[in-house]
């Protein structure tokens, strides 16, 4: 396969390749399996894939079968490897069809989606599909002409669909008509020239319920000339230099556009630098060859257009340079919009952003922000760096259609500070296909009568589409509801017409789904569109009627008013277009009929005679009260039946025969004969009375009566029968007698009274019990009637008496074992020769209650979780009884067992046990229980069964403490590490529920104390001071997942003596003032020695050591309070010096008695 490299007119075509091409578009998965269809060519028009354009990195996963016609993934895709996703994939096709050669080249966008792949959108192209057709010629040099009004080709053929309709525009020279393309003047071809004309058309696609009709557009070239490359090649030159079809875009397509590396420039320059000086060289990338592949450069101020006369680049190597020297306190930044244009056809532009600035680098270090970014702005974000706006969210365009930010852009510059400038980004939304159209009703209801003309307009169907542009053109389609074509429905206008006639009597009313499809592409449909035409009677059929000609009889005897036959007749209009009246017509005077003429209903009128008039022949008519009124004629024949009114009469009154008793069966005894004088009057003959014991039967044969022997006569019985015959025509009768005298004759056997019989025995009778007595009878007399009793068969158990017929028990018998016997028992009497009967005699043994229920198991155990609901199932017991019916059906108890208490209950017939109230299973784990099966019977008996039933744990029950709180004593000064506590809990669950951990929750801050958390034991982790602190608070907790209990610790430490009592020395200085009039002397406490001890365990014990020998000063030994002496009380001066000792601790005082007067 090779590919080409023409400048080619490219004809899309419309298609589906295995559920993934939707009109031209292909999604398939980065995952798809080797053969996977990409592409293909239509088949229908003898077509044959002759090349294949499509991107080079794509010949690594994909391959070509020429000759089924399809392109196919040959190996795996890798979305990071794909230079462009979507691509483009051309199939070129030769297609052959009534002398016209059509080159159709189909495009094929494919989206590859995967993890990591991106897909960007497309355009849509201009048409659906494109063509180019030549027609052959025979001569080189000569051109062909088409008469006015003559076809070309068939336009069907070439289309994904069989076209309902099209319309030529955009060209005079051609119009459509019955799928063909026709000229519409004269036409000569010219040499090297392509008409082109467009084409409209609906096309319907699928079958059956997934047919649907689709608008597509087409835009067609036709000329003349060889199919060859070289011609090929000149004409497509031509058509590439229109501004239609799909040749420019194809020349566009193949020129890539150059792309900027990086988007974005950012650099600085140093002010007063000279002209000339490089700013930055500007690097473009075009993937194109040739003069494709060459770029130009371009650079233009975006915000002030002073920037133009400050910088320039070369167009040839894009480089940067300054044109004047540059000023930062006129203008510190500079931003262009730089431009590289390629010399392809057409030229392909990329574009980037070069920020200047003119200060240091840190200066010239801009960072952007969107000033205004709330509201229905917080859909977009900037690149602080880059300057790039991005969207974060969702935009939609129906409810914001553009956007105004204003955006600052920062410098970091330091002295004098950062600058700042801002500019407003005007954003517009461009229209997006989200929206599907919306009919303007969800149902159209229009009433058509059914006379009315084809191609009228009887309803206009409007939608609307939210978008813009092609986006909001809607085309409109029936979908469904329009069986038989008789609705057309204008796609692009809505308007429905009625295109065929419309029959209320074969459809009274249609309902048809509409589409209303949008422009996009893809597009977006709305099948919602209902459709209700109500189609008007007019009166447009006549009455039929049911049968023609009608046929009827009556008997002469009917009487007035008789209704005979209903004459109907059915309008298919309706209302009064079908509402009918009936009449009779060619009737006579005196007629004897009449015709309710509404019901149809013929009566008799007159009195029937059909002696004077057997049949009758007349008409009746049926019309409408329509407009115009329509009628229908039909025939009725009438036959009068005659009555039978004569009787008949036997020829002879009496018959007198003779039989003897051994007579054969089917012996002929007499013909009896009767005449009637009606006409057609069939005679019937039968015995009414005397025919004791049914021994004669009649037969009516040839006229008469024939009288047989019908059973054997019996001579003992009867000797003569008296029979009374009768004939008799159906109504009327007539009677004779016929008189048999039997002679005799003598044969009899036995007789059993019945052919069977059924007894019951109880099984628990004893041996030779009588079971019954069965007895024959025998007609004749002596020895022929005496009879001897046997039984056929030898059953142990049962003998017979053979004079009496008693039979009785032999053995005992057990209804476990058998349930009956049936015995075959033989009547014969001893007359020459014997004869015998033989009947049957079923034994029923009926059962006892002599069987016990039995369990089927010695004991039962079973288990259940403590927290169970009421009424859970533990176990269940099941017996049997041996015995049948009540003896045998046991039910189940726990009455006279064992029930635990009322904890449990068991289901009496399904032996299921379980439980009645919650269940502990710390008070009771373990259950013994007894239950009973007893049967029904009477008396009943009894088998006990014992039920142990384990309770498992469920961890229902937290951890306890002895108590909430506890108080624990510790020594102060104890060793680090030392066990101060055993903190305890119990949980009456056991196993892992029962399992304890406990944890310090509060009061451990700082970590004083380490509990450990499986044995509880309580460690101080420091020294512990009673000075410092004296009590510690904690809570502990005691956890059982996911129960927990808590307990609040007090640890009270005990003080111990392990500090010095401290007295300072101190001064007491007294001032007495004595007059003749008063004192001042303190005579109670004056103080308290200043001693402290920090073990508040201590008492203290103080002394003077020395100084107080005169005891000036009382002191308590115990409280240290200190008294003056009355030897005190005086006017002279004092100081004295004394040493106090305090529990071993001695202290110097100084005290002092100043003088009131000094």
């Amino acid at each position: 396969m090779h590919f080409v490299k023409w400048d080619l007119l490219l004809i899309f075509w419309w298609c589906e390749l295995v559920s993934l091409v939707h009109c031209y578009t292909v999604h398939i998965s980065e995952d798809a399996g080797p053969r996977t269809v990409v592409a293909g060519v239509e088949r229908g028009a003898r077509c044959t894939l002759d090349e294949v354009l499509a991107p080079k990195f794509t010949e690594r996963f994909l391959e070509t079968d020429a000759a089924a016609g399809i392109v196919f993934v040959s190996d795996s895709i890798k979305c990071p490897m794909l230079r462009s996703n979507p691509f483009t994939v051309f199939t070129v096709a030769d297609c052959t069809d009534s002398g016209y050669n059509h080159l159709l080249t189909s495009q094929y966008d494919v989206h590859v989606h995967g993890r990591n792949c991106s897909n960007k959108r497309i355009r849509k192209p201009q048409w659906d599909v494109e063509v180019l057709s030549l027609f052959s010629t025979h001569s080189h040099h000569r051109s062909e002409c088409h008469q006015a009004g003559s076809a070309l080709f068939a336009v069907g053929g070439l289309l994904p669909g069989a076209p309902i309709r099209c319309k030529v525009t955009n060209s005079r020279d051609f119009y459509f008509s019955e799928g063909d393309l026709f000229v519409s003047e004269t036409l000569c071809w010219r040499k090297d020239t392509l008409l082109e004309l467009d084409l409209l058309c609906d096309v319907l696609t699928g079958n059956g319920l997934n047919a649907e009709v689709n608008p597509i557009s087409i835009h067609w070239r036709v000329g003349q000339g060889p199919f060859r490359q070289g011609h090929l090649g000149k004409l497509l030159e031509k058509a590439a230099q229109s501004d239609s079809g799909i040749v420019s875009r194809r020349r566009r397509s193949i020129n890539s556009s150059p792309q900027f590396q990086p988007p974005m420039y950012q650099v600085s320059v140093a002010e007063n630098k000279p002209a000339g000086t490089p700013v930055v060289v500007l690097k473009a990338v075009d993937v194109d060859e040739g003069e494709a592949g060459r770029l130009e450069y371009f650079i233009e101020a975006l915000f002030d257009s002073r920037s133009n006369n400050l910088f320039a680049v070369d167009p040839a190597n894009g480089a940067v340079s300054t044109v004047e020297v540059l000023d930062r306190e006129t203008k510190d930044t500079h931003v262009f919009r730089v431009t590289a244009v390629d010399h392809g056809a057409p030229r392909r532009t990329a574009m980037a952003t070069h920020h200047h600035n003119g200060d240091a680098p840190v200066n010239g270090n801009i960072l952007y922000r969107i000033i205004n970014s709330n509201g229905s702005n917080d859909v977009f974000e900037i690149d602080s760096r880059s300057g790039v706006i991005r969207t974060k969210g969702l935009v939609d365009r129906e409810q914001v259609e553009a956007y105004m930010l204003l955006v600052e852009a920062n410098d970091q510059g330091r002295d004098p500070g950062p600058r700042s400038a801002t500019a407003t980004v005007h954003i517009v939304v461009e229209d997006d296909n989200d929206n599907a159209p919306q009919f303007s009703e969800k149902r159209y209801v229009v009433q058509v009568p059914e006379d009315m003309a084809p191609n009228k307009e009887i309803l206009q169907v409007t939608a609307t589409d939210q978008d813009r542009g092609s986006n909001a053109v809607v085309h409109f389609s029936i979908m469904s509801g329009n069986t038989r074509g008789q609705f057309y429905i204008d796609a692009q206008t809505g308007k429905m017409d009625l295109v065929s006639h419309l029959d209320y009597e074969a459809n009274k009313e249609y309902t048809i789904r509409i589409r209303a499809q949008d422009g996009g592409r893809p597009p977006l449909s709305n099948i919602s569109g209902l459709v209700t035409v109500q189609v008007l009677d007019v009166n447009d059929n006549a009455p039929i009627f049911v049968s023609t000609p009608f046929q009827a009889t009556v008997l002469e005897n009917v009487p007035l008013g008789y209704s005979i036959i209903h004459i109907q007749a059915v309008d298919a209009d309706s209302g009064d277009n079908s509402r009918l009246e009936y009449l009779l017509t060619e009737t006579t005077p005196n007629f004897p009929f009449s015709i309710n003429n509404s019901t149809g209903w013929i009566v008799v009128a007159a009195e029937l005679d059909r002696e004077s008039v057997d049949f009758y022949n007349f008409g009746v008519e049926a019309r409408d009260h329509g407009y115009p009124v329509m009628s229908s004629s039909a025939s009725i024949s009438m036959t009068i039946l005659d009555v039978n009114d004569n009787n008949p009469e036997f020829t002879q009154k009496a018959y007198y025969m003779r039989l003897n008793e051994d007579a054969a069966v089917g012996t002929s005894v007499v013909t009896v004969s009767a005449v009637d004088q009606d006409i057609n009057s069939v005679v019937t003959y039968q015995i009414s009375s005397g025919n004791t014991r049914n021994r004669f039967s009649i037969t009516s044969q040839s006229g008469g009566g024939l009288i047989t022997l019908a059973l054997p006569l019996d001579y003992k019985l009867e000797r003569q029968y008296a029979l009374t015959v009768t004939a008799s025509d159906g109504t009327r009768l007539d009677t004779a007698k016929v008189f048999v005298n039997v002679t005799d004759a003598n044969t009899h056997r036995p007789v059993f009274q019945s052919s069977h019989y059924t007894v019951n025995i109880n099984e628990d009778r004893p041996v030779s019990t009588t079971v019954v007595v069965i007895s024959a009878t025998d007609e004749d007399t002596g020895e022929n009637a005496r009879i001897t009793y046997f039984m056929d068969d030898s059953i142990p158990q049962f003998d017979i008496d053979p004079d009496t017929g008693a039979v009785t028990t032999q053995m005992e018998l057990d209804y476990e074992d058998q349930v009956s016997y049936t015995l075959a028992i033989t009547a014969r009497d001893n007359g020459i020769p014997q004869k015998s009967d033989t009947t049957y005699l079923e034994i029923l043994v009926n059962d006892v209650n002599d069987n016990s229920p039995r369990f089927l198991r010695d004991h039962y155990v079973g288990t259940v979780m403590e927290d169970v609901p009421v009424f859970t199932s533990v176990v269940q017991v099941s017996a049997t009884d041996r015995d049948s019916g009540l003896n045998g059906r046991v039910f189940y108890t726990f009455q006279g067992g064992e029930d635990g208490d009322g904890d449990f209950i068991i289901e009496s017939t399904s032996g299921i046990v379980r439980t009645l109230r919650r269940l502990d299973r710390e008070n009771v784990p373990v259950y013994s229980l007894q239950a009973f099966a007893v049967d029904k019977g009477v008396p009943a008996l009894k088998t006990p069964v014992n039920i142990q039933v384990t309770i498992l744990d469920v961890n229902d029950n937290p951890p306890v403490f002895e108590k909430d709180e506890f108080d624990i004593m510790v020594e102060e000064n104890s060793p680090i590490g030392l066990v101060v506590a055993h903190i305890l809990a119990t949980d009456p669950d056991e196993g892992s529920n029962a399992q304890i951990m406990y944890q310090i929750v509060e009061g451990n801050i700082p970590e004083v104390f380490q509990l450990d958390i499986f044995s509880g034991e309580l460690t101080a982790l420091i020294d512990l001071d009673y000075e410092t602190r004296s009590e510690y608070v904690i809570v502990v907790q005691a956890t059982s997942a996911p129960l927990v209990s808590r307990a609040t610790i007090h640890i009270k430490l005990v003080d111990k003596n392990d500090n010095v009592p401290m007295l300072k020395n101190f001064q007491i200085i007294f001032n007495n003032y004595v007059t003749d009039k008063s004192s001042s002397f303190p005579t109670g406490v004056i103080g308290r020695i200043p001693a402290h001890d920090p073990d508040i365990s201590d008492q203290l014990h103080y002394s003077f050591e020395v100084g107080n020998e005169l005891n000036l000063v009382l002191l308590n030994q115990s409280t240290g309070e200190i008294q003056l002496s009355q030897a005190l009380d005086n006017n002279r001066p004092l100081e004295a010096s004394m040493r106090i000792s305090v529990s071993g601790e001695t202290v110097r005082y100084l005290f002092v008695i100043a003088d009131s007067t000094q």
